[in-house]
């Protein structure tokens, strides 16, 4: 039910003139649920009202718990609950938060000691319960009205038997959900979960019982961790001067509380008007002549492209349907701070830019280069695929057979069903590398590449990722690559163009000791090697020959390789 209309405030600010859209934010739902069975509440209400009290008790006079305080109330270890703490941070709004880009490794440590906001972590909690949208097929309703509570999938008696790649490409890819899709389920939850989230953050009425419930300004921005207020092509609005009751607040003299009731019925139309854009877009979508380039295009479909898409909505780029080709993006051909990499197959990708968050979904046999991700990255149901990128986190999902060449500030994720996975110590660098670290706030000096922390191979969002009623176990974790195997990747400089100021001249993250006197043998052989050809005596035939020989071979590793395709792509560009 929702919260009691009884307030002795109304509001007496009208809304801003021009129209603004409520808009969901992902990154909560793509970059924030954890498969840890103690984070799900069967009944959140009663649940997370006891928690909140408890941890507002053990908080810090401003509100804020660390990890310690979250181990020990939600009764996870110390290692789990700094993973709550990573992620939260991961996904809050604000760059501003404390534990979003520390400066250094003595402040992250200082991070932790100040830790999260209480609201915060109860939001957080509160959308562990969220289930991901199911294939279309499961849905015979449009988004906005299906079950935002789905029953596990008939699909999952024989899809967990597949690889990653062909559960992607099964008979339900064309089923798969598109980005619009994805977003109108994610405002359906919030519709149908909207009283309970302001019952946990309002505060009950002084003298008039727990039905009456208002929400002062400050409590009312918490919500900013899953909507926000914008129109295309222009900036957000801050929560509290796009709703009727705070617009005009004097910030010497705050707005008064005002009933959680009145915010739930806004926002339920605000919900409802964004959901109905969605449904018109959706129908005028279907009118319209097929596009090949639409930025809307279900991920399982993506791969049929034999284009190179690069679109892109609401701040987040598309890169799709790659297909045995090469690709270049740099950040000025970049809109916005996020990046969906989508079905791509038999490539080379370079992504060169400074992100906020990156998803690389069903890609095989391709590798990736992706700049500096400052907040997080998320790799999933992917094959073969090589990604080499410095990131502040790391997740990987139901992948098989993959190489990770990372410099990551906290240690990777790994979740579901994963097989041959290998992690190895960052292994490249471009001119701008260091700039656009230093932009989204990634250090290089802490490198946590080598320390993989796994966890559960069923993921409770996703019930197509497992079978129906099998008990969970760990996920199988990487292994490290061998130092002797371990090679630099060079990125070609006729595509990074000129650099003004300082530019990064070697790769910015140490090597460990192992990695880096096996890449000191490697150069000493070959500086062997030219040496003994250098002093060997041949006559003018005979190196001739010798220089016809070693041509014929390296064309013969370029063919094999796979990397003629990425000359020829790459010169034409």
């Amino acid at each position: 039910m929702p919260p009691t209309v009884d307030s002795p405030t109304t509001p007496t600010t009208t809304p801003p003139n021009h129209p603004i859209t409520l808009q969901i934010r992902r990154e909560p739902f793509e970059h924030g649920l954890l498969p840890l069975p103690k984070l799900i509440f069967t009944d959140p209400i009663s649940s997370l009202s006891s928690l909140k009290s408890t941890l507002l008790l053990l908080s810090t006079p401003s509100h804020r718990v660390n990890s310690p305080v979250l181990a020990e109330s939600l009764n996870i270890s110390l290692d789990h609950a700094r993973l709550v703490l990573d992620t939260l941070a991961a996904v809050l709004p604000s760059d501003s938060h404390p534990l979003a880009v520390p400066a250094s490794p003595s402040a992250a440590a200082a991070d932790d000691d100040a830790g999260v906001g209480v609201l915060d972590v109860v939001m957080f909690l509160y959308i562990q319960n969220y289930k991901r949208l199911l294939p279309r097929s499961h849905h015979k309703d449009s988004p906005a009205v299906a079950d935002v509570w789905p029953s596990t999938s008939a699909f999952d008696g024989y899809l967990s038997a597949l690889s990653p790649l062909q559960l992607v490409r099964s008979n339900s890819r064309k089923f798969m959900p598109s980005q619009t899709d994805e977003e109108a389920h994610q405002l359906s939850y919030l519709q149908k979960h909207l009283a309970n989230i302001l019952t946990l953050l309002a505060d009950p009425v002084e003298g008039e019982g727990d039905d009456t419930l208002l929400l002062s300004m400050e409590r009312f921005e918490h919500l900013g961790f899953l909507i926000q207020f914008g129109e295309k092509g222009a900036d957000l609005v801050p929560l509290s001067q796009a709703s009727p009751f705070f617009a005009n607040s004097d910030p010497d003299m705050p707005a008064a509380p005002v009933s959680a009731a009145q915010v739930h019925d806004w926002l339920l139309e605000k919900i409802a008007d964004a959901l109905e854009k969605i449904a018109e877009k959706a129908t005028a979508k279907e009118d319209a002549p097929s596009n090949g380039s639409d930025q809307d295009v279900a991920m399982a479909d993506a791969n049929t492209m034999s284009t190179k898409a690069l679109t892109s909505t609401r701040g987040l780029t598309f890169i799709e349907g790659i297909s045995k080709s090469s690709f270049v993006k740099k950040a000025a051909e970049l809109k916005g701070s996020s990046l969906k990499m989508l079905n791509c197959h038999e490539s080379v990708i370079y992504v060169l830019a400074p992100l906020k968050y990156a998803t690389i979904y069903g890609c095989s046999d391709t590798t990736i280069v992706l700049g500096a991700v400052g907040k997080a990255l998320r790799v999933e149901h992917c094959e073969r695929v090589h990604i080499i990128v410095a990131a502040k986190r790391v997740c990987i999902a139901n992948c098989r057979e993959c190489v990770f060449y990372l410099g990551v500030n906290q240690r990777p994720l790994i979740v579901g069903d994963n097989h041959k996975l290998q992690v190895a110590p960052y292994n490249t660098f471009y001119p701008e590398l260091e700039e656009h670290m230093n932009q989204v706030g990634i250090e290089p000096t802490t490198n946590k590449w080598s320390e993989p922390l796994p966890l559960g191979v069923i993921d409770p969002h996703d019930s197509l990722s497992h079978p129906a009623g099998v008990s969970d176990v760990q996920a199988e974790t990487a292994v490290l690559v061998n130092p002797d195997q371990f090679t630099n990747f060079l990125i070609p400089n006729w595509f990074t163009g000129e650099v003004p100021g300082p530019t990064t001249k070697d790769n910015p993250f140490p090597l460990p000791e192992a990695y880096m006197a096996s890449q000191q043998k490697k150069h000493s052989n070959l500086g062997e090697v030219k040496q003994i050809l250098q002093e060997t005596p041949l006559d003018e035939a005979k190196k001739r020959e010798l220089s016809s020989a070693i041509h014929v071979l390296f064309k013969d590793w370029l063919y094999a390789s796979g990397n003629i395709r990425q000359l020829y792509c790459l010169q034409g560009d």
